[in-house]
């Protein structure tokens, strides 16, 4: 019999003195590492992705899952990872696949940045007896702005304004598709938008029927694979997103197997059960800024210009002028996506070693468009790697209209980063479609834990504008001053366009 000579990640151990034979484990293991053999439980250590679920359902905590100590020779410059891809790439000539964002150690630019606090000249406000506004309103915004009064005498705004979205903060759930994750998931995106007053994406999917009386606070997603795109879809919700690009896996399109499209995320994607679904690399209708620019106005055209139009495009290292482009075409929002911006799946040399951070993109496309005098033509989205509200905060600094989330949502409801969302295995209903594992997932259990999570950034956000001084968050929006660079060299401080500390 074949053994691969790849070392497991993990070895799973049961203490037999502690178990009961419950064979819980075995109940709630998606990914059938636990069998039951003879009078006791049996290990396929093989098979453990540590995503700790068995863990938190043993009731006499007697499961161990770490990292395997039975790695090869140490080596800085082979690690454990390099050596297992290579041996399993020679066995089976694939290409090592991934879920999630780049894990690998680059450096964080949002923990090398700190927020400024005001003192004596410039006195702090108490967010718990002082108004603050987290209100933001996402779309293009007129130059000016021209008053008339009325035949009272009254003041009445004579400029027509674009069609904008209301957040009540600046937050938004990133793209995640029907068929990626599960319905459950997407109903607890769409319950927590609606309560707390913001949006969820659907992704490339379509928009199953029971998410309908959420549409209030749902952007639909038109990606190269075109999904469930049709008239009723582009006017089910407040806003159309054309994905260009993606920040984990930039230049290359998508994949969902076969075994993720059931009877359901078929209907709603109007694909045939069971057939992978692939998208393009590009959208083939769209070589050109022109034929963007096109797509755009068809858009506008479909939804009677009552809808704002937004761009997702993956950042790269002429992301400043590509977002120009984007503007100029009458894009109303330009999202971009970080390379540590998660996926469902993608191969790890694309995620790993592609693109660019988000803080490098959101300061330099918020340059260019300021620079070019169009910055007020549309607002900016950052995603990718936002982990709290700390780094919300420092990415609206660097000139974010609004921060999207994704990862971070996903954990709220018991995921643990495992990466190992394309299996469709996911032990906590998450990313899978199996229907044993998605009834897991409880929409008003992890609705609630999810809705108290933005609730708790909110009351973040609202102590740091604060301790700024400020009291509307469109006051920080841009204000690059009040961020101040530590462990940065200078040329990475110019590109940010930031103080060191101590300046």
């Amino acid at each position: 019999m074949f053994k691969s000579q790849a070392l497991p990640e993990f070895l799973a151990s049961i203490d037999t003195n502690k178990c009961i034979r419950c064979k819980r484990c075995i109940q709630n293991c998606g990914w059938s590492v636990y069998s039951w053999g003879g009078d006791r439980v049996q290990i396929d250590t093989q098979k453990c992705v540590r995503c700790l679920r068995c863990y938190h359902y043993c009731p006499v905590e007697a499961i161990e899952i770490k990292e395997n100590d039975t790695r090869y020779r140490a080596n800085a410059n082979w690690s454990f990872y390099n050596i297992r891809n290579l041996k399993r790439q020679a066995e089976t000539g694939g290409i090592p696949l991934t879920g999630m964002g780049c894990d690998l150690p680059y450096p964080i630019l949002f923990d090398n940045l700190l927020l400024d606090a005001c003192q004596v000249t410039n006195p702090s406000i108490d967010p718990l007896r002082e108004p603050m506004e987290l209100r933001t309103f996402l779309g293009k915004k007129p130059a000016k702005l021209t008053i008339k009064k009325d035949a009272n005498g009254k003041p009445k705004l004579k400029t027509k304004l674009t069609p904008q979205i209301e957040l009540a903060a600046p937050f938004i759930f990133s793209p995640m598709s029907f068929g990626s994750i599960s319905l459950n998931a997407q109903k607890i995106l769409a319950m927590t938008a609606k309560e707390r007053g913001i949006l969820m994406n659907t992704g490339e999917g379509g928009l199953h029927e029971d998410l309908y009386p959420y549409r209030t606070n749902v952007m639909v997603q038109v990606a190269s694979g075109r999904f469930g795109v049709n008239p009723q879809y582009l006017n089910a919700g407040v806003a159309v997103e054309i994905k260009i690009g993606q920040g984990a896996k930039p230049g290359i399109g998508g994949h969902l197997p076969g075994e993720k499209i059931p009877l359901e995320v078929a209907k709603t994607r109007m694909i045939p059960t069971g057939t992978d679904a692939l998208s393009p690399a590009p959208q083939h209708d769209i070589y050109s800024i022109e034929d963007l620019r096109q797509l755009i106005y068809a858009l506008k055209e479909a939804t009677e210009y009552k809808k704002p139009i937004s761009v997702k495009i993956a950042t790269v290292h002429n992301v400043a002028a590509i977002a120009s482009g984007i503007v100029r075409a009458g894009a109303d929002i330009v999202y971009l996506d970080g390379f540590r911006g998660g996926t469902g799946a993608a191969p790890a040399i694309i995620r790993d070693h592609m693109g660019i951070p988000i803080e490098h993109a959101l300061a330099a496309v918020d340059d260019r468009l300021r620079e070019e005098g169009i910055r007020n033509e549309a607002s900016i989205v950052a995603a990718g790697g936002i982990r709290s509200a700390g780094d919300a905060a420092k990415a609206i600094a660097l000139g974010a209209d609004a921060v999207a989330i994704g990862t971070a949502a996903l954990i709220t409801m018991g995921c643990t980063v495992c990466g190992k969302c394309y299996t469709g295995n996911c032990s906590w209903g998450i990313t899978t479609q199996r229907p044993e594992l998605t009834a897991r997932l409880d929409p008003e259990v992890y609705g609630e834990r999810l809705s108290n999570l933005i609730r708790a950034w909110e009351h973040e956000l609202m102590e740091i504008l604060g301790a700024l001084g400020v009291n509307a968050v469109e006051s920080l929006r841009g204000s690059r001053e009040r961020l101040r660079g530590i462990g940065l060299d200078s040329q990475m401080l110019d590109i940010l366009g930031v103080k060191p500390a101590g300046r």
